[in-house]
């Protein structure tokens, strides 16, 4: 347990560290994945920091942090960079399957205070959607999915995030396991014998 804090704690120091780094070079950015759910009242993360990116500024957000002292990494993927503050890995997403990384994506998000600094939050359900489209037959995890969506089960938009996703066995499933929990208020059909 006070390891995880540990990693938590860094993780909100890579946060402070990333968000000055890409203001001071005019790089807007968005905060989403389990950092955003913990803003909005769910679990501490205890992954990487996910920053949204427009595709046009992915490369200036990597220099700018690079600059910073960040390890900069190119991954085979092309949908994300990758940027190592000591053993605390920041994706800096700008494809992502869920969603697009635009103006609109931007004007979506929330300013909240996190860490005592003003942060754009990506909205839980553009979170919930990317999560649940990242899900394939090699990471199939959805430990951290039931947390968020307990945790946050009233500011979802489960009619939102279960359109948005239809297309996904993955998704369909993760809606069978918290409609069955009673997590997003939908009753399960139950089959009669």
């Amino acid at each position: 347990m006070a390891e995880t804090q540990a990693a938590f704690k860094d993780l909100l120091e890579t946060l402070k560290r990333a968000a000055a780094l890409l203001h001071e070079a005019g790089v807007p950015f968005v905060l989403g994945g389990g950092v955003a759910i913990w803003a909005r009242g769910g679990p501490e993360s205890e992954h990487d920091l996910d920053l949204f990116v427009k595709p046009a500024d992915a490369e200036r957000a990597l220099d700018a942090l690079a600059a910073g002292g960040f390890r900069p990494e190119k991954p085979p993927e092309q949908w994300l960079y990758k940027a190592w503050d000591g053993d605390v890995l920041v994706d800096l997403i700008f494809k992502p399957q869920a969603i697009e990384v635009d103006d609109d994506a931007f004007a979506r998000a929330e300013p909240l205070n996190v860490k005592a600094m003003e942060v754009p939050v990506m909205p839980i359900a553009d979170v919930m959607c990317s999560k649940l489209l990242a899900l394939n037959e090699r990471w199939l995890d959805y430990d951290q999915l039931l947390q968020m969506a307990r945790a946050c089960r009233e500011q979802i938009d489960w009619q939102e995030v279960r359109s948005r996703t239809a297309q996904s066995p993955f998704a369909r499933a993760f809606f069978e396991i918290v409609d069955g929990l009673g997590i997003t208020g939908e009753h399960p059909a139950v089959s009669q014998r």
